[in-house]
């Protein structure tokens, strides 16, 4: 169900950092959950050959896009209807726009690109090391994470480009 207009949301508090933060690793692990059943179907449908190599493991092209836009379906379809992802439920978290409304597919779409733009980081894994990577990637969500601390309205830089608050809504 869509999340309906609240007149009273811009009036709504901005979220604190620490909560936002806490709500991302309870999706955390509904992401490690959606990433294994992938796996799991993903083996299924190929016979229990998804992964190949004696020496080193290969998955096929399709399976990394699959696992992202199976992620990125939770996070877009959960914002859209109703603001909420699972671990922003508990915390009393919702995404809105910047007048209390329900955040539009466009701005969903663009708040979950700039969040994960990060993970393109990854791709140095293999010239950088995974460890340094890792660590790269980390750097990279802290200064993402870390306008929120300077923003008056608590906003993140994927908040800031998309045009997204996060408010407590109790």
């Amino acid at each position: 169900m869509p999340m309906p207009d609240r007149s009273d949301a811009p009036t709504a508090p901005p979220c604190p950092l620490w909560r936002r933060l806490l709500a991302l690793v309870y999706d955390l692990l509904i992401v490690v959950a959606i990433v294994m059943v992938v796996g799991l179907l993903s083996q299924l449908a190929t016979g229990g050959q998804l992964v190949q190599g004696a020496d080193h493991a290969q998955v096929p092209a399709w399976y990394r896009p699959l696992q992202g836009l199976v992620v990125s379906a939770y996070f877009v379809g959960s914002w859209l209807r109703g603001g909420q992802t699972v671990g922003m439920r508990p915390w009393h978290i919702r995404v809105t726009d910047r007048a209390g409304a329900a955040p539009t597919l466009q701005q969903a779409v663009l708040r979950l690109l700039v969040a994960a733009a990060p993970m393109l980081l990854l791709m140095l894994a293999p010239t950088l090391g995974l460890r340094t990577t890792l660590w790269l990637l980390l750097a990279a969500w802290a200064a993402w994470f870390a306008v929120a601390l300077f923003d008056p309205r608590r906003r993140a830089l994927h908040d800031l480009v998309a045009g997204t608050e996060l408010r407590q809504i109790r």
